[in-house]
């Protein structure tokens, strides 16, 4: 019986990457990566020469039952998504559960994942919180909203650069603009930043200085 490694990797400094992973990563039979070219990188960086196959939203559904019987034959596999933890707002569930049901073993690696610190650094409770992801785009967003707008403990999004605007917008008109907010931005990498305030200011400040890279909002619950 094979194994499956769900295997944390860095979300931008490449320090943070554990020597555990870096075993596992050289030990096992096959690497599942979101983005082979993106995890071609941290595995040349590293100098690890495992095999490496795509598995990402738009492919993990034909090649499940294929990864199964390669496991259920005994090989070792590790999963790993181009940034953080597999699962987390990328593929890694559908594999996992697949696993589960067939008897094979998961093991999943403690490591980064950009909502812990995003949370932690805000300054708002992380006693108790709520993680959200990626709000609905289009269908349902407006009953999303209206129903986390009522939520009392912290809140963490995750958002595009691109439609931070927006989802700043609708948090002022569905929380309110007194709301408080901090908006992290490139967490672990030479530009990172947190901004804090209500969400009228960070709204404010964004429409001044459109921001880039990965973003990860913060929400204070309701009081």
């Amino acid at each position: 019986m094979g194994k499956l490694y769900l295997v944390p990797t860095p979300i931008g400094n490449l320090e943070d990457i554990t020597l555990r992973a870096l075993r596992i990563l050289k030990e096992v039979d096959l690497i599942l990566a979101e983005d082979t070219r993106t995890s071609g990188k941290l595995l040349h960086h590293f100098q690890i020469s495992t095999p490496m196959q795509s598995h990402h939203m738009h492919n993990e559904h034909k090649k499940l039952d294929h990864l199964i019987e390669r496991l259920l034959d005994g090989e070792q596999m590790a999963l790993i998504s181009d940034a953080g933890t597999p699962g987390i707002s990328d593929p890694g569930f559908l594999l996992t559960r697949a696993c589960i049901e067939n008897a094979i073993e998961v093991e999943c690696l403690p490591g980064p994942t950009a909502f812990v610190p995003a949370l932690v650094n805000s300054g708002m409770p992380s006693d108790r919180f709520v993680f959200e992801g990626f709000l609905p785009v289009k269908k349902g967003r407006q009953t999303r909203l209206q129903l986390l707008a009522e939520e009392s403990r912290t809140l963490i999004l995750y958002e595009s650069p691109h439609k931070l605007l927006k989802t700043l917008t609708n948090i002022v008109a569905f929380f309110g603009a007194e709301r408080q907010v901090a908006v992290c931005r490139e967490l672990t990498k030479m530009y990172e930043e947190t901004i804090r305030g209500t969400a009228a200011q960070v709204l404010e400040h964004y429409t001044k200085k459109p921001a880039k890279g990965e973003i990860v909002i913060v929400v204070a619950g309701k009081k």
